[in-house]
């Protein structure tokens, strides 16, 4: 299964030299908080396109008052073994180095799958659709390496366009390019979207799992088409209406991801916290059932205070389904007994804020 062996941070946030030696097992990472817990999580979400889990630029991921850059060295096995550097210094942007090349963002996601939990996703269905679209987004560059870029060249071609939208350009000569760009773009967007959820009922079928299933849909807000030429054909219907807007109405980046808690027939809006968290950790764990039954091996998992509202029993059937998938998770908490289901399956660090730098502490 894909995994970190070896973790160096330099500079990175509250760590000034930190370095983690790993094996396949879980990572249990507790300490009180502002210790710099979640500073390792967000620097393993960099080893993944994006700007990881805070969607911090990276002027904003140096130690501060330092400002000397930072860097985030990790040696991995996925089909083989790799090695990768990325990091930014003095306000340039963030490089990527894989094996001492130089390369894309981009190429990350072909390397290595990284999957993340955090807090502030405990209201993900309560929220805005953005949030929503980059919680599936994340899971499907697992499946699919290329969706990224795909997104980006959706995006781009629809900052063309809304720009011709807001300087009030009506000559459709302008726009035809672009929306002909937008319509392939968008119907690889959506299908890629679509599998995925398709690939995530399937595993949660199949699963004997303590965690809700889930029901998901994608929805937009006039429907989602079928191919890139209606794609193209429905922008250009939709012109008049975009120019008195100023910006692109419909389209994937206006879809929404929907659950439906499956056992109740209740929304995910419309269930308790508890049960919001803990469809959630299902959809998660069959992301990595879902890989790992393709033969991609389980992605990386982050967890950021999983056990924030998870009863004892659910927390330990969470531990044991981790251990049974063969999936490396990283998982932070306040106090060493919130991992004592793991049963000592699994490598025990404290973090310590100490002469305002993080010191860790392998028990």
């Amino acid at each position: 299964m894909p995994h970190i062996t070896s973790l160096r941070l330099s500079h990175f946030r509250s760590h000034i030299q930190t370095t983690i030696e790993a094996d396949m097992r879980p990572v249990a990472i507790w300490g009180a908080n502002g210790a710099g817990k979640t500073n390792i999580l967000e620097a393993i979400s960099l080893l993944s396109p994006g700007r990881g889990l805070r969607r911090a630029t990276a002027d904003e991921l140096g130690r501060r008052p330092d400002d000397l850059g930072w860097r985030v060295r990790a040696d991995i096995t996925a089909d083989a073994d790799h090695r990768i550097v990325t990091g930014a210094t003095g306000g340039d942007p963030r490089t990527v180095r894989i094996d001492d090349k130089a390369t894309s963002q981009a190429a990350l996601g072909r390397l290595l799958r990284v999957v993340w939990l955090v807090p502030v996703m405990d209201r993900l269905w309560l929220e805005g659709a953005a949030d929503r679209r980059r919680f599936l987004d994340r899971m499907t560059l697992s499946f699919d390496p290329e969706h990224g870029d795909t997104v980006l060249r959706y995006e781009k071609a629809m900052r063309e366009r809304n720009r011709l939208l807001r300087d009030q350009v009506t000559d459709p000569s302008w726009y035809a390019a672009l929306e002909q760009q937008m319509g392939d773009a968008a119907m690889r967007v959506t299908a890629a979207r679509r599998d995925t959820i398709a690939r995530l009922a399937q595993a949660q079928g199949d699963a004997t799992t303590a965690f809700p299933s889930s029901t998901l849909s994608l929805t937009g807000p006039d429907g989602l088409p079928e191919d890139s030429d209606e794609m193209t054909a429905r922008l250009a219907d939709h012109r008049r209406r975009d120019l008195a807007a100023g910006r692109s109405l419909i389209g994937p980046h206006r879809a929404d991801l929907t659950a439906l808690y499956a056992a109740k027939g209740v929304p995910a809006r419309n269930c308790s916290t508890g049960e919001q968290k803990a469809l959630l950790i299902s959809l998660v764990l069959a992301n990595a059932r879902a890989l790992s039954a393709d033969g991609k091996g389980t992605p990386v998992l982050l967890l950021d205070e999983v056990a924030a509202h998870l009863d004892p029993s659910r927390r330990g059937a969470l531990y044991a389904e981790i251990l049974e998938l063969g999936i490396q998770a990283w998982m932070t908490g306040t106090d060493a007994t919130l991992f004592s289901e793991l049963n000592n399956h699994a490598l025990n660090l404290e973090v310590t804020d100490s002469d305002d730098h993080s010191t860790i502490t392998r028990h």
